[in-house]
């Protein structure tokens, strides 16, 4: 039984660079918030109450639409396909890969001969879905193979809140060693010889601290998790594993937001104590794969949107003796590099459109991979094998299901391996996507992506979902989602805005969107809502604002600074008590998020700027939209007391007409459930919420707009 003491729940006050604060919701973050990440069951009796009724305001406003809900469920479900696998991935005399059988929620991992077109002589590595039996919560966050094929490493989270295990398997015998490291926080990397395995430990305050070395068959048991191979002293920088494409390093990168560092180590020999690159620098980041005896580093360095350089393997940070392979081009940002044996090959991203580039280090001449021009999502995947001319790409546009194509690079041609499969059937024609631009008011014009039913003819009157991000120079791409094909069957207009704070038109476009210049985020926002508008793409009242986490942070400032051109907004896992959560460096993602944010623990313009737009500070008597928050309790990157602290403070000012709904979900964290299927719920859960505020909860489409309740 969970005893604790009655929790003090008195207004916190707060006076710093002389501004006074009350905070009358504190109280709603745990004491002990720590063990409640870990275990939702500790979490204190009276937050629980709290959130529980929450939980069932929210169940009596959606629990009459359950038949809608269920509808919904079984739409988005049947446009999964119940046994989908993806694409074998060769590596020497095996392919790998990943399916589902009918019904699971999670996957196998297989590998079968490579030169096997079926599945005859598939072997399965790993069950998930068994794994997974008896888990309130489960997500297999990782896996990979060791170089001779003999074992499989692999990362499980088991409460949500992103701390891993890491447990090892005997592909010849098909036994779980008991070898299991515990308090993982990241990736981990194989070591030439298939004994010793890379990764990422986490300190107290859950941050990726520490690599660690671990050989298979050591115990691992109370105090001795393996030997600190590199332990990052600044904890504004987390740690990551990787290795170069030749096989020939394990890569260690220290980063921030806006800088990196990364430290090399022999694969075969990992023993040694590991070498940096290029010390780090503000607002300089790089990365470094090999070539023969060079390095190939794509970097910002005099190149604000990154240019590809050789440098020399034993002296990379020696500029002067630098060879540019791409050079900089102002506004078209390089954003991957891939290093094969006999090729150069890259990404770039120009006004919020991927390209991918390829070059043969024999001729030096570049061709371009053939997209067209349509907005698009398009990346590239990264294979076990160096020596190879195939290179495997993955496609989708707002209206095409993904397709994941093999290039033969030296041949310049292509064979399609998959198309993501929609079982309920769709027609990519019966839909349209186009470009638009919106004005901000320093006039620089935000590219917006949007796509419709191509029998719909947009008027005022039409239902458009707006989404937007903004932020960590993360791109918000054109890809295709078959979820969306509820709402757009059902006479919605989609629309992504791709604002500043995103690097969709370059370095610059992140930088003006951060920081001292975060309220560009907002604007850019709002001034794309009001082009929607005025471009006849819908109505004043019939607008949506949709964001999650950094995005759920531009909808609460947006909703705050414009309610009234929004009828309804979902705020996902949202990032809203920005200004407490800056001033607590004990927060596990606090002294990283500085750099993006701003230390209004020493700054006081920081402080300032950040409380003229943070949306729990900022929360007043207004004519706010129909709204529904979601969080999770062990979401270690938002914390569930900030969407709950939010709700709390807009309750006491909220208008009587409006929907005002907390979704919580009391065992999962910031990717909500583990499950495929699973997911679907919170999804639905979401649209039946929209359908029901448009009044469209009767709406079957296509695309009927009114519905037996509009």
């Amino acid at each position: 039984m969970n005893e604790r003491s009655p929790l003090d729940k008195a207004p916190v006050k707060d006076r710093r660079h002389g501004h006074r604060r009350e905070d009358p919701w504190a109280w709603l973050r745990d004491p002990e918030w720590r063990e409640a990440m870990a275990d939702p069951a500790h979490l204190h009796p009276e937050i629980r109450a709290w959130l529980e009724t929450e939980n069932r305001h929210t169940e009596r406003v959606l629990g009459p639409l359950q038949p809608l809900h269920e509808r919904l469920v079984a739409e988005l479900r049947g446009r999964l396909a119940e046994d989908d696998r993806g694409v074998p991935l060769p590596d020497g005399p095996w392919a790998y890969y990943w399916r589902f059988r009918p019904g699971a929620e999670h996957s196998l991992i297989c590998r079968r001969p490579r030169e096997d077109a079926d599945d005859r002589r598939e072997q399965v590595l790993l069950d998930a879905d068994a794994r997974a039996d008896g888990c309130s919560y489960y997500d297999l966050a990782a896996w990979g193979h060791s170089p001779d094929h003999r074992y499989l490493a692999f990362s499980e989270d088991l409460t949500g809140s992103e701390t891993l295990q890491i447990r090892f398997l005997d592909t010849e015998t098909g036994e779980l060693l008991p070898d299991c490291l515990e308090n993982v926080r990241g990736d981990f990397e194989w070591a030439a010889d298939s004994r010793t395995l890379l990764w990422i430990e986490g300190d107290e305050e859950h941050r990726p601290r520490r690599v660690r070395r671990h050989r298979l068959g050591e115990d691992v048991g109370g105090d001795r998790p393996g030997p600190v191979v590199y332990e990052e002293a600044d904890p504004g920088y987390f740690l990551s594993l990787g290795r170069t494409q030749s096989g020939r390093f394990l890569l260690i990168d220290c980063h921030g937001h806006g800088s990196n560092e990364q430290w090399v180590i022999p694969a075969g020999d990992p023993d040694q104590p590991p070498r940096c690159l290029i010390p780090r620098a503000p607002e300089q980041e790089y990365a470094a794969l090999d070539h023969d005896q060079r390095w190939i580093l794509l970097t910002n360095c005099e190149a604000e949107d990154f240019r590809i350089v050789a440098a020399p393997l034993d002296a990379p940070a020696d500029t002067g003796r630098w060879t540019d392979l791409v050079p900089h081009r102002p506004g078209r940002l390089i954003r991957d590099l891939h290093v094969l044996q006999d090729w150069l090959i890259w990404s770039e991203m120009a006004d919020a459109q991927p390209a991918i580039y390829y070059r043969p280090w024999a001729d030096g001449a570049t061709r371009r991979l053939d997209f067209g021009d349509e907005p698009c999502d398009l990346g590239l995947v990264a294979g076990y094998e160096y020596r190879t001319d195939t290179l495997r790409t993955v496609w989708s546009s707002l209206t095409t299901p993904t397709e994941v194509h093999d290039h033969d690079l030296r041949e310049a041609s292509r064979v399609l391996r998959k198309r993501q499969p929609i079982p309920s059937g769709h027609d990519p024609a019966a839909y349209t996507a186009n470009r638009t631009y919106a004005t901000a008011p320093d006039g620089e014009r935000v590219p917006i992506s949007l796509v419709h039913r191509a029998d719909l003819q947009p008027d005022p009157g039409t239902p458009l979902l707006l989404y937007a991000y903004g932020a960590y120079g993360m791109t918000s791409e054109a890809a295709f989602s078959p979820h969306r094909l509820s709402l757009l069957d059902r006479g919605f207009v989609f629309a992504i805005a791709h604002v500043r704070g995103g690097k969709e038109r370059g370095q610059r476009w992140y930088r003006q969107g951060r920081r001292e210049h975060k309220q560009n985020t907002f604007s850019d926002t709002i001034a794309c809502a009001e082009a929607l508008i005025d471009q006849g793409y819908t109505g004043a009242g019939r607008l949506a604002l949709f964001g999650g986490s950094a995005g759920g942070l531009l909808v609460g400032a947006v909703l705050n600074q414009r309610p009234e051109l929004f009828h309804a907004a979902v705020a996902a896992v949202p990032f809203v008590d920005v200004l407490n959560t800056m001033l607590d460096p004990s927060l596990p993602l606090t002294p990283p998020e500085w750099p993006e944010w701003g230390n209004p623990v020493e700054d006081e313009a920081a402080y300032h700027r950040i409380l003229s737009w943070s949306p729990y500070d900022n929360v007043a008597p207004r004519r706010y939209p129909h709204l529904l928050v979601t969080a999770g309790v062990s979401d270690p990157r938002v914390t569930y007391w900030e969407p709950a602290k939010w709700v709390a403070r807009l309750r006491e000012v909220w208008p009587q007409d409006r929907l005002l709904l907390l979704d919580t979900n009391m065992s999962a964290g910031h990717g909500g459930p583990g499950g495929r299927f699973e997911y679907l719920q919170e999804v639905a859960r979401r649209y039946v919420f929209l359908l029901h505020v448009y009044g469209l909860a009767e709406a079957e489409g296509p695309y009927d707009t009114q519905g037996q309740d509009g």
